[in-house]
């Protein structure tokens, strides 16, 4: 799946251009207001690739979760896509919010310029705070499934460079990413179990099967720069 982010003029609609590996291509509304700052939605892309979060919001979306600020572009989308992305949400709706809490708490880190171990601690402990903890003495940490200091640091540091990259953007500029994760198991057996009706005038009987028309890529959009994994940072 590839994403672009375009640096849009202030005061204009922001959004980014999601090209899905079947073809399909959806605009995604950004929350945040253009500007130098990174925007929202590439912090979330940003943390779930250095963590190896697969299953939060872009794994989804690259597993066909659609959200109400998508707005399909091209693409024929496959048959009952909505109904599994419904499924989807319901099914992966602990791991959405556990991979906000991530991109927060990343992002709070990302604020200091050389962190301690002890300060990501204390980071951590903060933002926890919210977790609820159903066995008493339990740590937050590892109920939520919070990576080491070592990983969110790292995780921060990537941040900070790709905020720095996008800070440097002109206006109409752009950076490209791919989506290098694939969707883990929970994922695949979800989509598994959304029934798949046939469709409106089918008479096929059971015992016979068609050709899968498969999704064709159109033409890709222009690229500035494209983003690579940030190893060695």
């Amino acid at each position: 799946m590839r994403i672009t982010f375009r640096r849009f003029p202030d005061q204009s609609r922001a959004y980014s251009v999601i090209e899905r590996d079947d073809g399909v291509v959806y605009r995604m509304q950004e929350f945040t207001r253009p500007g130098t700052e990174l925007p929202h939605d590439l912090r979330h892309f940003v943390v779930e690739r250095e963590l190896g979060v697969a299953d939060g919001i872009w794994g989804g979306i690259a597993a066909g979760m659609v959200y109400t600020s998508m707005e399909h572009v091209e693409g024929r989308r496959p048959p009952h896509s909505a109904e599994r992305s419904d499924e989807l949400k319901r099914a992966q709706r602990q791991r959405i919010m556990r991979a906000e809490l991530l991109a927060n708490l990343v992002e709070a880190i990302a604020m200091l310029d050389a962190p301690s171990g002890d300060d990501i601690r204390r980071i951590t402990r903060a933002k926890l705070s919210v977790v609820p903890v159903k066995e008493p003495g339990a740590d937050p940490a590892d109920v939520a499934g919070v990576p080491s200091p070592e990983a969110l640091a790292r995780a921060a540091r990537g941040l900070q460079v790709e905020a720095a990259r996008w800070a440097r953007l002109r206006v109409g500029e752009e950076l490209v990413y791919e989506w290098p994760l694939a969707a883990p198991a929970a994922t695949v057996r979800t989509l598994r179990g959304v029934p798949r009706p046939r469709e409106d005038g089918d008479r096929r009987g059971p015992g016979r099967t068609g050709s899968r028309r498969t999704g064709r890529r159109g033409p890709r959009l222009s690229e500035n720069a494209r983003a690579g994994p940030l190893s060695g940072i």
